[in-house]
This record gives structure tokens, C-alpha cells and sequence, in this order.
């Protein structure tokens, strides 16, 4: 049933890939123009390649380390609880997050001292791009500083996230608030800019469907159940763990109980 699954959906991803060439090519001259309609489209290079490397930062690696974090705890086929502690959600999460801080700072650098017209398009992008930024360095910040682990796979069993002190649950609600709250900004910088230099309008829409696409995935794992508490993820569902007699930290999370 699985195999037959994999071909339909397969055969679907083809067929709209299919109707997607069709439409970009029946529709191309349209395409190409910029959000204004205007027959042309300047932009300064360093400018170009800032927006490419902010694309690449804040719509392609930020949130697909959000996804990895929040969806990919437990592996698909690990076969949780006996295999616990599956750390390659959290390799993912660290190297897509700090990839993209570190391509959101190039992008920084790109457009830094250039003078530029401050519309209010132009200041609320600026805002909003430079607290993406500083979101990104509490969070590199706070992860660091997120305590000790501890736990029976540790030498050292008392730990901030075994034990779930209230450092590590302090740690928790300012990591996931401020995580979220640069998704938004990022989204919201990103199409400010996009309005801003008038880009054309296939880059517009291929931005939204990504984003969309991001959100159905995101939506699709949420209803499957697969956002599981990093507590037992690591740990298992076991009663006799000190913090599964708390609740878990952050919306949707889903605990399993115990036996």
C-alpha cells in the first residue's frame, strides 16, 4: 500500500510540474515584468545579490530548521520509544540556523553604507530586517547558554534539561517565542523588499508559493502528530523521568502518556 502510495503521489508531483511549465510558459511575457508593470527593472547588484542571500537565509534555511526541530524529533521508521535521543533533527537544526545567520549577515554586509531612498517601504524593511538579525544572535546566544543536559545517557545525571529546571524552562519559552517570532519578521521583511525594488513577478510568486508550500507541509506534519516533546524524544515516555510530570513547553506539542 505504501509503494502504490509513493508512485501516486509521485505521478502528481509530475503532473503539476507539468501544468507549472505550461503556465510559466504561456504566460512568461507577463511573467518577466515587475510587480508595477513597468517595461523595465534596475536594481543595483550589491542590492541583487542581498535579496538572493536573504532569500536563501530567511525563506529557505530559517525555516527549514524550524522544521526539523519542531517535526523531526522522532525519525520516520526509528521505532521510538525503544530507539530514543535520535540527535540528526538537531544537527539539522543547528547547521540550517546557523547557515542562516551567517548568509543573513553577508547579506548585511552586501548593502551595508549603501544610500538608498528612505521611503517608509525602505524604513519598515530596514526594522524589520535588523530585528530578524538580532532575534538570530539571542537565539545563537541562548542556545549556548541553555544549561546542562544530564539524564541516563550522561555521565553526569543531574542536568537543566533532565531535571527541567527553570533555567531550562526559561530557556525553552524564550528560544521557541523569539524562533517564531523571526519566522514572522523574516516573511514580512521579505515581502516589503520584493514590493520595494518592484522585482518581477515570477520571483513574487514563486517566493508565496514557497512560503505556502512551507505552511501545508508545516500544517500536514502538525495534524499527523509528529511535533513531540524534545523531553521525550530524548527520554522516552516513562513516568519516572522528573520532566514528564510537567507540561510540555509551547503550543501543538504533543506527550505521550506513559506507561
Amino acid at each position: 500500500m505504501s509503494g502504490v502510495r509513493w508512485i501516486a503521489g509521485l505521478g502528481l508531483a509530475l503532473f503539476l510540474c507539468s501544468l507549472a511549465g505550461w503556465a510559466v510558459a504561456e504566460h512568461w511575457d507577463w511573467l518577466r515584468l515587475p510587480l508595477s508593470g513597468s517595461d523595465e527593472h534596475r536594481i543595483d547588484v550589491r542590492a541583487a545579490w542581498h535579496g538572493r542571500v536573504m532569500v536563501v537565509s530567511w525563506s529557505v534555511m530559517l525555516p527549514l530548521g524550524v522544521l526539523a526541530a519542531r517535526y523531526f524529533k522522532v525519525m520516520p521508521g526509528q521505532g521510538w520509544p525503544a530507539v530514543l535521543d535520535n540527535k540528526r533533527w538537531w544537527r539539522m537544526h543547528l547547521w540550517l540556523q546557523v547557515g542562516g545567520s551567517l548568509a543573513g549577515l553577508l547579506g548585511v554586509l552586501l548593502v551595508l553604507g549603501m544610500a538608498t531612498r528612505q521611503t517608509a517601504l525602505a524604513q519598515w524593511h530596514a526594522l524589520c530586517g535588523w530585528l530578524v538579525m538580532l532575534c538570530a544572535c539571542v537565539q545563537l546566544v541562548s542556545g549556548f547558554l541553555r544549561g546542562s543536559k544530564g539524564g541516563p545517557t550522561c555521565e553526569q545525571w543531574q542536568g537543566d534539561h533532565y531535571q527541567m529546571t527553570s533555567h531550562r524552562v526559561r530557556f525553552e519559552r524564550l528560544h521557541k517565542s523569539i524562533g517564531w517570532l523571526a519566522l514572522l519578521l523574516a516573511l514580512i521583511a521579505t515581502l516589503i523588499g520584493i514590493t520595494m525594488v518592484d522585482a518581477p513577478r515570477w520571483m513574487a510568486l514563486s517566493i508565496a508559493a514557497w512560503w505556502a508550500a512551507l505552511f501545508m507541509v508545516g500544517l500536514l506534519l502538525q495534524r499527523a502528530g509528529r511535533c513531540i516533546d524534545t523531553y521525550q524524544a530524548i527520554w522516552g515516555p516513562a513516568p519516572t523521568h522528573p520532566g514528564n510530570r510537567r507540561r510540555p513547553i509551547g503550543w501543538g506539542v504533543r506527550r505521550l502518556p506513559g506507561d
